[in-house]
């Protein structure tokens, strides 16, 4: 059964107004490796099929491999290995433009130090075109974020130790569907580490770019937006005053109000954290704790369904094990459901990404170790 909306609970002379859950169906392997399955991400093209990619050891070294289903989750094909390549390739992302072409960056050491590399697959996963070095430093480029705009240019953003022992953020983007790209623009001049970019595009095409910077010593959420396609980029402005904010992430609402999450040791260990800008990253709302856990919570990930209703994903530690938690707002982060546990597994459930398909479904992989080893698992809500 579907369930909407806010919950309204009278107590005495007050009101309690409470996000409803979701329901979930149960959790799937999706893989059966002799290797290690991490780093899933996921994207749902026009038709609700759903594909993932992750980074998998099995052959030797580290490469790409893919899947996906066509009945909502149901079943799902086989995985199919898209690089080739002689050195590591780790961290994939991954997004599905309107003519449902899926493109996919990563980093990969073939080149003796870590570049961005790219491909796409123009006919549902079925073949995928040839890898595409996109970066060419002499430092390590990895960690890619990416996006697309209304028109389907493609932009990415990555981290990027070229400039000296310190990470910046650095840009490019392709606005023929891959096939060329621009020159890469470093988009953060910061004094400490500048990692973990996160990406949202907004309907008037602004780029909206987040990440955890080591300037003020301990860490901080940093922001900066782009505009003219990335040609023009404001000042940077850090966008959180806590203690030690962590690998955000981000995304954008129909009414292009920009929503954010982090994990943050303010409590004295890892919870999560939410604020959000109505006015394109000018200003921004007090952080908001949204996690209350006995032990750590770590790597959230945000995704917005088509009424606005907020979905987080994460992973907890408890009691030495990491599980995936959840929850949603339906009233723009004023309001949270309760934590929902979505896995129980032996073994350490983590690193979550979540998208949502055309009814509102979430779908959600991650990687966990109970076989002995990692592999991608999945559900889905609603």
């Amino acid at each position: 059964m579907k369930r909407t909306g806010l919950i309204v609970v009278a107590l005495g002379c007050f009101i309690l107004v409470q996000a409803a859950q979701a329901d979930w169906t149960p959790a799937k392997r999706l893989t059966w490796t002799t290797g290690s399955s991490l780093f899933p991400a996921i994207a749902i093209d026009s038709s609700d099929a759903i594909h993932t990619v992750w980074r998998d050891d099995t052959p030797g070294n580290l490469d790409i491999y893919y899947k996906r289903s066509t009945d909502g989750g149901t079943s799902w094909g086989a995985a199919k290995r898209i690089t080739w390549t002689s050195g590591n390739s780790s961290h994939p992302a991954m997004v599905v433009d309107s003519s449902d072409v899926i493109h996919v960056v990563w980093s990969d050491k073939t080149p003796g130090n870590d570049e961005i590399y790219y491909k796409r697959s123009t006919d549902g996963g079925t073949s995928w075109g040839a890898a595409k070095r996109i970066t060419w430093t002499s430092g390590n480029s990895y960690y890619p974020a990416m996006a697309l705009d209304s028109s389907d240019a493609i932009h990415i953003a990555w981290n990027d130790d070229t400039p000296s022992s310190d990470d910046e953020i650095y840009y490019k983007r392709s606005t023929d569907g891959g096939t060329s790209w621009g020159a890469a623009k470093r988009i953060t001049w910061t004094s400490g580490l500048s990692l973990y970019p996160a990406m949202a595009i907004d309907s008037s095409d602004t780029i909206h770019i987040v990440w955890q910077d080591y300037t003020p010593g301990d860490t901080a959420i940093y922001y900066k937006r782009g505009t003219g396609g990335g040609i023009n980029w404001s000042a940077v402005e850090r966008i959180t005053w806590t203690s030690d904010a962590c690998e955000p992430a981000i995304a954008v609402d129909s009414s292009d109000t920009i929503h954010l999450v982090w994990y943050d040791y303010t409590p004295g260990h890892a919870e999560i954290y939410y604020k959000k800008s109505g006015d394109e990253g000018s200003t921004w709302s007090p952080a908001k704790r949204i996690s209350w856990t006995s032990d750590g919570s770590y790597d959230p990930v945000i995704a917005i369904d088509s009424g606005n209703t907020l979905h987080v994903v994460w992973d907890n530690e408890i009691l030495g094990n990491y599980e995936i938690y959840y929850k949603r707002s339906a009233d723009g982060g004023t309001h949270w459901s309760a934590a929902q546990r979505l896995t129980w597994t032996s073994g350490y459930s983590s690193r979550p990404a979540m998208a949502v398909d055309s009814g509102n479904a979430l779908h959600v992989v991650w990687h966990d170790d109970t076989p002995g080893n990692n592999e991608v698992y999945y559900k889905s809500g609603q």
